[in-house]
């Protein structure tokens, strides 16, 4: 099982920006936890971190001719305004997973919402470090349904 993790805008800070909200972890030890988690549940990971939106929709229209069973996205503040990369993961017809290190539901007004909600499977948050293990198991669990509905 292929699953693509696309890191989004300001996440190759992690580590660095704004510990409170985020944490020390850095990008490199939370692509290691994925990559540790995907191999307990036979999955194999491919990761983007961009701070260009066009690089963006370039890998997910990648990932689409790859056929990958699923993708992880945490958009960073894309998440909010980025019609072009929610246009970009439209074309996807695998399970998608949104996910943040941070509550956006409790944080300013113009996080609440997310331009990608309606396409996605569903939305993981406020667990730090943690949201992405859980997002990679729900991508897991997804993907499978998925294939056996190909059936």
């Amino acid at each position: 099982m292929k699953i693509l993790m696309l890191h989004g805008i300001n996440h190759n800070m992690f580590g660095k920006r704004d510990p409170k909200q985020y944490g020390t972890i850095t990008l490199d030890e939370i692509n290691a936890n994925l990559i540790a988690l995907g191999k307990e549940l036979g999955a194999e990971l491919e990761f983007l971190q961009t701070n260009s939106e066009g690089d963006m929709c370039d890998r997910i229209h990648q990932g689409y001719k790859d056929g990958v069973d699923a993708v992880l996205i945490n958009a960073g503040a894309w998440t909010h305004y980025s019609y072009g990369i929610r246009d970009a993961l439209a074309i996807l017809t695998c399970p998608i997973v949104e996910l943040h290190m941070s509550n956006i539901h409790a944080r300013e007004a113009f996080r609440h919402v997310s331009v990608f909600a309606e396409i996605v499977k569903g939305q993981i948050c406020g667990f730090g470090e943690d949201s992405y293990l859980l997002a990679l198991r729900a991508a897991v669990t997804a993907a499978k349904v998925a294939q056996g509905a190909k059936r």
